[in-house]
């Protein structure tokens, strides 16, 4: 045949266009719409012309299609016509004239709905970014939008759950109120949305209310006492609306009011059950689609069809979360049976997200009775003894089917010391450190708060950068840190692995070798004082860490139609009871207080103080959880100036002067970090000079 023939130019396009039906059929959004293009500043995007498009996807699954069949509740959702529908916000940033596009696209996970934009050195490079929406347990205000805008947050509208015959799905859940106080009524917050189910009956004798003085990390209970059901409502309330107020099913009014320094802790029965594991599939089909369709079934257009050659999904701490439980689910094989992405980038993440079970709270950060630990967190096939779970990894599936991605993870030390990180790399039962597959690079960014610092060097100096006060704990009103915030950044690391990635995606390059604490080099011990050779320092207690410091992996029981290896299926315990607590690890640190089997960091190799993934809980306003673990932000104790000073403190550690004798000392000592970390990989030529200039501008010694 010839080729170039016009009969087989026509007979080329129409296999073409064929395929293209194919694969829009197969990518399961049916439908999509472009609801508003909005142009971005050519100065934020590296002199390429960028716009960004916001759209909506409608689609829908086969319940019985073996890639949706482990979707919990799926074949409660379907339409009459069998098949299970939803609908998805997206936002697109990509270059103007698409000849420009480097063929590679970055698939954001959306974090409590939240758009995580790519950075200036993507757009500059042409590459293309999508957001696209997962988390439908819409309440509050995680209602989807009738149309969808740039800089809106991102939800997935789901079916409700129904039996058979049309009646609701019943089950037992919970929600918590914590650190609040006074006579007005109080919502249910999971995170900073409200808990998307209400309850079946306002009847106050339906449900359970109870009071805690406190609770330790352990998930010990301290002082617990049930509240009278003729003594609280669920109602809206306040002093000109006094107990019991005007009914509510999202708000609980005390007749005696609230008091800061108690939990209360409410169980009921619910009818508002979605099957929320669609938006696993739902994320997976949007990639696939962008990715791989010309148009959608009605015929419009890709916005960036035919430009996408490669893929890497990225989601940052919840949204890390995402990836990991959405490839140990297998989602990254589209209903074609090929890989959807061909990298997963899971940031600041070390557990898998809660979603794909009835009653779940995705929505939730690490406080007592969170899922989300369930399982396995290692990637390659490993028993768990000490929960009694059989031999499993998250790539089972994507090895069976054969598409498993090239995978980046990265942590700090808040991922051990608040969010359990430590059983990924040693299991439950703490033996030996698992080993890594070829496709899984590890890097651990020591002495760091969730997702890292504001950098530079004046930060870590009092008076001049470093706050007076503490921060935030992240959480549900959980309260402020003892200690000032950390400023260890992971910027300049984030910056060289993304170089990496791309290299390791596009080009088969392969990144430098992985890099975390283990058990075999002595730098992974148990998370203590003793055992991680921990300093006594000023304004810390002397006994700090202490065993039950670090939040551990909690064994729950969420009863027995719940599968844990895959945390899927029903949790009919509300809140469920606790079957053991798993002992855990952290980081061995030096003579500063500093951690040991990190990547190089510039300002931990030319350290202004002890930089820690942990904080501690403040009393005052918030007393609930005062002394404990400030959830997952971090904190900062300075080096003394001089000798002198450290020697009327008590300090043990060299003062800034015994360290580097003058600001140029300072300033050499990070030229030679600089130099460290760029040769092992980890920090870019253009990073390197702008940290000695910030050091050289810096008050450091001056």
């Amino acid at each position: 045949m010839n080729l170039n023939s016009p009969n087989s130019r026509g007979l080329t396009l129409a296999l073409m266009l064929a395929c293209t039906g194919l694969s829009s059929a197969h990518a399961r959004v049916t439908r999509i719409v472009i609801d508003e293009v909005k142009p971005m500043q050519e100065a934020l995007s590296g002199g390429v012309a960028t716009e960004q498009v916001a759209g909506r996807a409608f689609g829908e699954l086969d319940p019985g299609a073996p890639a949706n069949r482990l979707i919990n509740d799926i074949t409660l959702a379907r339409d009459p016509d069998g098949k299970v529908r939803y609908v998805a916000t997206f936002v697109l940033t990509k270059p103007v004239d698409m000849a420009k596009a480097s063929g590679l696209m970055w698939h954001e996970v959306p974090n409590r709905g939240l758009r995580r934009p790519n950075v200036v050195a993507e757009r500059a490079n042409g590459d293309v970014d999508l957001t696209s929406a997962w988390q439908g347990d819409n309440a509050g205000a995680t209602t989807v939008r009738a149309t969808a805008e740039v800089d809106k947050p991102h939800w997935l509208k789901l079916p409700m759950v129904r039996q058979p015959d049309g009646s609701p799905v019943a089950g037992q859940v919970f929600g918590r109120i914590v650190n609040r106080s006074g006579q007005g009524s109080q919502p249910l917050i999971v995170q900073s949305n409200p808990v998307p189910y209400k309850p079946v009956s306002l009847d106050t004798r339906a449900s359970k209310l109870v009071s805690r003085m406190a609770e330790s990390t352990r998930g010990e209970v301290i002082g617990e006492f049930e509240i009278a059901s003729s003594d609280w409502a669920w109602a809206r309330c306040d002093a000109a609306n006094p107990f019991p107020g005007t009914p509510d099913p999202s708000q609980i009014c005390l007749k005696s009011g609230f008091d800061a320094a108690r939990l209360y802790q409410v169980s009921f029965t619910s009818h508002d059950a979605h099957p929320l594991g669609i938006g696993f599939a739902a994320w997976r089909d949007l990639g696939d689609f962008f990715k791989t369709a010309r148009a959608d079934d009605s015929g419009t257009r890709n916005p960036v069809a035919g430009a996408v050659t490669h893929s890497i999904g990225r989601g940052v701490s919840q949204s890390g979360n995402f990836l990991r439980g959405w490839l140990h689910l297998g989602f990254n094989q589209a209903e074609t049976g090929k890989a959807v992405h061909d990298g997963l980038w899971p940031i600041i993440a070390g557990r898998r997200i809660a979603l794909n079970f009835r009653w779940a709270q995705p929505d939730g950060v690490l406080e007592l009775y969170q899922a989300g630990s369930e399982g396995p967190q290692w990637w390659l096939p490993e028993p768990d003894p000490v929960r009694g779970a059989p031999a499993a990894g998250l790539l089972d599936r994507c090895t069976q089917s054969r598409t498993c991605p090239k995978i980046i993870e990265h942590f700090g030390s808040a991922e051990v010391w608040a969010l359990k990180l430590t059983p990924e790399w040693i299991g439950t039962d703490a033996r030996r450190d698992l080993p890594l597959p070829a496709n899984v690079r590890r890097y651990y960014i020591g002495s760091s708060n969730h997702g890292g610092g504001a950098g530079g060097f004046d930060t870590s100096l009092p008076g001049v950068g470093l706050p007076a006060s503490g921060p935030s704990c992240p959480g549900n009103n959980y309260g402020t840190g003892v200690l000032p915030a950390n400023p260890v950044p992971h910027t300049e690391t984030v910056n060289a692995l993304r170089v990496h990635f791309r290299n390791w995606v596009m080009r088969g390059i392969e990144p430098p070798p992985s890099r975390w604490p283990k058990l075999a080099d002595g730098t992974l011990v148990p998370a203590n004082k003793q055992a991680m050779g921990f300093p006594t320092l000023p304004k810390l207690r002397s006994t700090i860490p202490e065993p039950d410091f670090i939040m551990p992996v909690i064994d729950y029981d969420w009863g027995p139609e719940f599968n844990p290896v895959d945390g899927s299926g029903v949790a009919g315990h509300a809140p469920p009871p606790i079957r053991q607590v798993l002992g855990m690890y952290a980081p061995k640190v030096d003579a500063d207080g500093n951690e040991l089997g990190s990547v190089p960091v510039v300002l931990l190799d030319a350290p202004l103080g002890t930089y820690l993934g942990w904080n501690i809980t403040a009393g005052g306003a918030r007393p609930f959880h005062a002394g404990q673990i400030c959830n997952y932000v971090g904190g900062m104790l300075p080096f003394a100036r001089t000798e002198q000073e450290r020697r009327a403190t008590g300090d043990p550690r060299l003062s800034l002067q015994e360290r580097y004798g003058s600001h140029a000392g300072y300033v050499e000592a990070v030229r030679k970090a600089t130099l460290r970390a760029q040769s092992e990989g980890f920090l870019l030529p253009q990073d390197a000079q702008a940290l000695i200039r910030s050091a050289q501008d810096s008050s450091v010694l001056r």
